[in-house]
């Protein structure tokens, strides 16, 4: 019996994560990382028929804009 070759090569990254996964791709908890979406510092998933997924690149670039420790902006102008 020939097996159906859906497996990705060992090499290559998948592009599209799913929720459990792109919060661990960032190193954060599912619920962190919802809380991220809804507020819009990381990116909301690509839909494939009803099922989400998130893009590799899109959070790569969202981690990216994330601040570094000591970088973060005071909550207004006057602190």
């Amino acid at each position: 019996m020939q097996r159906t070759a859906l497996a990705m090569p060992p090499t290559l990254s998948p592009r599209g994560l799913q929720r459990a996964a792109a919060a661990g791709y960032v190193g954060i908890s599912t619920s962190k990382f919802d809380e991220m979406v809804e507020d819009g510092r990381m990116p909301r998933p690509k839909v494939i028929d009803r099922r989400k997924v998130w893009d590799r690149n899109a959070l790569d670039i969202a981690f990216d804009d994330l601040p570094d420790d000591g970088d973060a902006k005071p909550a207004n102008d006057w602190d």
